[in-house]
């Protein structure tokens, strides 16, 4: 098991790593994401995830340490509902706009021997969460055309 900076939510079963530096927006765009009522989405884990390998797939936690809390900038932490564990399926690289190519070329990165699909997200675009949720339903359904 090892420790991985980020933030990652679960969309059902399904987990989504949010990357980026400190104030890229990933706890931001975590609680918008947990607070719209039409997506399954809960907190898996927050600034800190703990990554262990079975099954042939990478799945995520939350340190017990930090298990269920959440740091919202400008409010302190908070308590939140949270899934124990996840399978992680997919990493988003939180970017400015003008750094997320208009058609990207399909891209992977490789986390402990496991590729997962990557892509560059811009975390304040007011549709950032309707992409996530494409993101997350492509997995299981060949929607993308690229």
């Amino acid at each position: 098991m090892r420790l991985l900076h980020g933030t990652c939510i679960a969309f059902g079963s399904t987990g989504v790593l949010l990357r980026g530096a400190s104030g890229a927006g990933k706890s931001d765009l975590a609680l918008r994401l947990i607070g719209r009522r039409d997506l399954d989405v809960r907190l898996v884990a927050d600034d800190q995830i703990s990554l262990s390998q079975r099954d042939g797939g990478l799945w995520a936690s939350a340190p017990d340490r930090i298990a269920g809390m959440m740091e919202v900038r400008g409010v302190g932490l908070v308590q939140m509902d949270y899934v124990a564990e996840a399978e992680l399926r997919l990493v988003l690289d939180l970017s400015p706009p003008g750094d997320v190519p208009r058609l990207p070329e399909a891209a992977t990165c490789t986390i402990d021997g496991i590729q997962l699909p990557l892509y560059a997200c811009a975390p304040y675009e007011a549709s950032a969460a309707d992409k996530i949720a494409l993101l997350v339903r492509s997995l299981d359904e060949d929607i993308i055309r690229s």
